[in-house]
């Protein structure tokens, strides 16, 4: 089910209060890309991509985009103070030394027990499963953002994922535009919804079994 503008960027704006200052941080593609436009200004953040860069900045103004600099997806970027470039080598030999604190991707699937499968659906033509693995598995912290079901309108949050793995037990929290959700020993938890939906609504659309903090919180 697609997602206009407005519930993508609110989404991204949930996912950016996960983010802290002096960390290092990767973002996949589509919903992460936003996550720079709803960060504090004083926030000391450095943003880190597979293509090479480290110190990505906030989403051109349309116009003032520089040909020469896009991050991993290809799109427009620009970069703060303090930045760096470096061959794609030296990119994935951050991410595979664990010097992410937080990697922000995109899923298909998030299972029960934070199993991620985000890469591809069979039949369907992909380059390949990308960076996607090394940052699930080496990533501090792993952060998933996307719709809470499919544009069929099944569930992409299950028991078990029923599309081929990108990693195995590795997701924190989930955010959709349904609720947030956090991947713990004892299963998932719900810890905040996002309004007008209720308990109810995410109960009829996540295909796992879930259980409530005592101390849920709306996002209005």
């Amino acid at each position: 089910m697609g997602m206009g503008v407005e519930v993508r960027n609110r989404i991204a704006k949930r996912a950016a209060k996960e983010i802290h200052n002096g960390m290092i941080v990767n973002l996949g593609i589509g919903i992460p890309s936003l996550v720079p436009d709803h960060l504090p200004a004083d926030l000391q953040v450095m943003f880190h991509a597979e293509n090479g860069i480290l110190g990505l900045g906030r989403s051109p103004v349309k116009g003032e985009e520089d040909m020469h600099l896009c991050n991993a997806a290809g799109f427009p970027t620009t970069v703060i103070a303090g930045a760096s470039y470096f061959d794609s080598c030296t990119a994935f030999g951050m991410i595979r030394r664990g010097m992410l604190d937080i990697t922000i991707l995109g899923s298909l699937q998030v299972s029960e027990t934070g199993d991620l499968a985000n890469w591809m659906v069979p039949g369907r033509r992909v380059p390949g499963i990308g960076g996607a693995m090394d940052l699930a598995q080496k990533a501090k912290r792993v952060i998933v953002v996307m719709s809470h079901v499919d544009k069929d309108g099944n569930p992409k949050i299950v028991k078990k994922c029923t599309l081929p793995l990108t990693s195995k037990g590795c997701v924190h929290v989930i955010i959709t535009d349904m609720a947030v959700m956090e991947v713990t020993k004892n299963g998932l938890l719900v810890t905040e919804l996002m309004s007008p939906y209720t308990i109810a609504d995410v109960q009829t659309y996540t295909g796992a079994p879930f259980s409530v903090s005592p101390s849920l919180s709306t996002i209005d």
